[in-house]
């Protein structure tokens, strides 16, 4: 029964290990106007490198997405073609470290941003929290506690 415990303390340890060291990652992309595929809605199965042409998913240390609009402040000026909808993996993140989205200066012009934190977040959908090894550690646990008498 003691090394029953030792094994789910072993394999949580583990998958804690994991996932703590998953390199989160951000969609890349730049578009402008409606025929662009960075824009909203963002359609694409971000997880397939092939998705789309343009967009890409990079590695992102920080943690913390971006996605910024630009162009939306009020009228277009005459060299402008549309919104320009620009999504990226931010250097640092904000100064309070809370996810929001909010109107910014951004190299001199008013811009929309959003940020966020977690992996592949400025994409449209979430990816799900819950991976299989932490399902299948949830389960290896719930079972051992009510059916095996192991705890």
């Amino acid at each position: 029964m003691k090394s029953g415990r030792i094994l789910i303390l072993l394999l949580t340890f583990v998958v804690i290990k994991n996932v703590n060291s998953l390199q989160k990652r951000c969609i890349g992309c730049r578009s402008r106007g409606e025929l662009g595929s960075c824009g909203d809605p963002f359609p694409f199965n971000v997880t397939d490198p092939e998705a789309e042409v343009g967009i890409h998913v990079v590695a992102c240390p920080s943690g913390w997405c971006g996605k910024m609009i630009e162009g939306t402040t009020g009228a277009f000026r005459t060299d402008d073609y549309g919104a320009a909808t620009q999504r990226m993996c931010l250097q640092r993140s904000p100064s309070d470290d809370e996810e929001r989205c909010a109107y910014t200066v951004w190299n001199h012009k008013k811009v929309y941003m959003c940020f966020c934190n977690g992996d592949l977040c400025n994409s449209a959908t979430k990816v799900p929290f819950f991976s299989p090894v932490i399902l299948f550690t949830a389960l290896v646990v719930a079972y051992n506690f009510y059916f095996a008498g192991i705890l």
